[in-house]
């Protein structure tokens, strides 16, 4: 760890942005951040709990009853020793500024040293900054380039000094060449020429975890700008806490799974509670409550209910009214808007009822990442429990989590008006050319598996970020803070959009998204007016995904003048978008879901 790389980051950034493994610039350095063998003591750090996410790890990595923390946080104590996040000095490769004419012996060439040299004492009146190219593959292994072996290829053991030759002005990759005093030069644009693996396999390095963790890998090592945006993708599981009884008598079973394996009955369990740590786990729960939980448990079901399917029916179960004649859950506090209220023409039709989130307070983890390619869930919020990521730590027992607080606005689409614009003609055509866009994605992604969401998933996408933009006009808080989760439940017929905000203060509870919902009407006229024509249309209106020639495979009419958001809005990084089956387009009117207002 560089003794002068010290830099502080939000605690939510260490889920969502720089947690282990992810390449990160320190005013002084670069470095990647360490695996959570290197992090405080989880004694030291503060325990986030929340059973529903704890199950959600557990199936997807496999770590029994995994525990969640927060990052440390910065202490106010000016006297108290710092505790912070370890992190590795990389990449070890280093460029020399050097004056011009200083013994670059060409214009434009640098020298390019590994840290030994560095350690050394050479170059130590020099400035040095660390190379902005290395190599990684999509598992996430990282380490630095092998300049030498890219150079001279593997036969040749030439240790003469290496140069780093720009001859253009542009800095891209084809005036970029790498080239040895003994005369051999490579252009680094080769390095991106897979087919003919020019940087050599994939070692398996895990820098993160430390010296030695190299685990075995036969993948090719790809060519990795250390600042590019593909660098890092976190994969962040998250759930909303609910008022559910259920899943913490759940988890303290599952805790408690060897010893209570064998009990079937009420007697059975009273003998077992004359262990201490038993009763201590199950004094809070009747025994009605710990024998279901056990029947759940060996019939192999407990708790493996799609979260979004929980969350649904808690939101689709709040009362009509507005809250004032029961104490304010802060954690979850949810009241039907009466239709009174925000009803006021027949151009809502398809909607069914409006929520007010009040108060909610949703938990997020970092369960692993991957380079080059985001690993994206499923429309559950799901990841398949066969996906690869690269592990935080060597054997992993617990997650970095953040919890955020914050307000929200629940709208519940009528699932025979659903149901009904799926069967005409005009929406099976567009939702077929969907399909074939989502078919050519998964041919130039051959190592995912990914579903086909369906029309009406995209149609609750779609109109989301059209509401996020209307919202974001009035609500006091910018399109950017404002997220969505997506309920499309097809077995039950109930279709719902959550847009929510979540900060970890109360900046995110000052009630102005809220309010809105009772101008629901007016934002999804003004949203779907201005859908209606996009600065791009004709082009983005008459996209065609599957015929589509520069590999906007997964979007309709959709494009940042209309539709898109930012990515920390969407839950699908801007995938399964389009216009066309909310509101008429140019070229296309017979695919809305709301015609009428047009």
């Amino acid at each position: 760890m560089s003794k002068r790389g010290h830099g502080q980051i939000r605690r939510s950034q260490v889920v969502t942005t720089w947690g282990p493994g992810s390449l990160i610039d320190l005013p002084k350095a670069s470095a990647i951040v360490g695996g959570l063998d290197t992090w405080p003591k989880p004694s030291l750090l503060e325990e986030i709990p929340e059973p529903r996410l704890a199950r959600k790890l557990e199936l997807m990595t496999g770590v029994t009853a995994p525990k969640l923390f927060a990052p440390p946080s910065d202490e106010n104590d000016p006297g108290a020793k710092p505790i912070g996040i370890r992190v590795w000095r990389f990449p070890e490769w280093f460029v020399v500024q050097e004056k011009a004419g200083s013994g670059g012996e060409r214009k434009g060439s640098r020298r390019l040293v590994p840290r030994r040299a560095l350690e050394k004492g050479k170059f130590e009146t020099l400035e040095v900054v660390p190379t902005r190219f290395v190599r990684a593959c999509p598992k996430g292994h990282v380490d630095d380039l092998d300049w030498r072996y890219f150079v001279h290829g593997e036969e040749d053991l030439c240790r003469r000094q290496l140069w780093l030759d720009e001859r253009g002005t542009s800095g891209d990759l084809g005036d970029l060449f790498v080239r040895c005093e003994c005369g051999k030069s490579r252009a680094l644009l080769e390095a991106t020429f897979l087919e003919v693996n020019p940087l050599g396999t994939c070692n398996g390095a895990r820098p993160w975890l430390g010296r030695g963790a190299n685990e075995p890998c036969n993948l090719y090592s790809r060519l990795l700008i250390r600042t590019a945006s593909n660098a890092y993708f976190p994969q962040v599981v998250s759930v909303l806490s609910l008022p559910d009884r259920a899943s913490a008598v759940e988890m303290a079973v599952r805790e408690l799974r060897d010893d209570l394996s064998i009990v079937t009955n009420a007697m059975e369990l009273a003998f077992m509670k004359k262990k201490s740590h038993i009763l201590e786990k199950l004094e809070p729960y009747s025994d009605e409550e710990v024998l279901a939980a056990i029947r759940e448990m060996s019939n192999g079901s407990l708790g493996d209910r799609p979260v979004k399917q929980v969350e649904l029916e808690a939101l689709l179960a709040a009362p009509e009214g507005f809250g004032d004649d029961v104490p304010i859950d802060p954690n979850f506090h949810v009241r039907r808007l009466p239709d009174r209220i925000w009803r006021r023409s027949p151009q809502s039709q398809g909607i069914e009822a409006v929520f007010q989130l009040h108060r909610l307070r949703e938990v997020l983890a970092l369960a692993g990442f991957t380079r080059f390619e985001a690993v994206t869930p499923d429309i559950d919020g799901d990841y398949e429990t066969d996906v690869e990521r690269a592990a935080l730590a060597e054997e992993p027992r617990w997650f970095p989590a953040v919890e955020n607080r914050g307000e929200g606005i629940f709208l519940q689409l009528r699932a025979a008006a659903v149901k009904g614009w799926l069967e005409q003609p005009g929406v099976k055509a567009r939702l077929d050319d969907l399909c074939k866009g989502h078919q050519r994605w998964l041919e130039d992604h051959k190592n995912v598996q990914r579903n086909f969401p369906g029309g009406p998933y995209i149609l609750l996408h779609t109109l989301s970020h059209l509401l996020i933009q209307s919202l974001s006009m009035r609500c006091g808080y910018p399109a950017s803070s404002i997220r969505e989760r997506i309920y499309a439940d097809y077995l039950a017929e109930r279709f719902g959009i959550l847009l929510y905000t979540g900060t970890p203060d109360a900046e995110g509870t000052l009630g102005g998204l809220v309010q809105e919902a009772r101008n629901l009407e007016d934002h999804l006229a003004g949203a779907l007016r201005l859908a209606a024509l996009c600065s791009n249309d004709p082009i983005c209106a008459q996209h065609a995904p599957g015929k589509s020639l520069e590999g906007r495979w997964l979007q309709g009419a959709a494009c940042h003048g209309c539709t898109l958001l930012a990515e920390t809005s969407c839950e699908m990084r801007n995938d399964y978008l389009d216009r066309a089956l909310v509101v008429p387009v140019p070229g296309l009117a017979d695919a809305a879901f709301f015609p009428a207002l047009l």
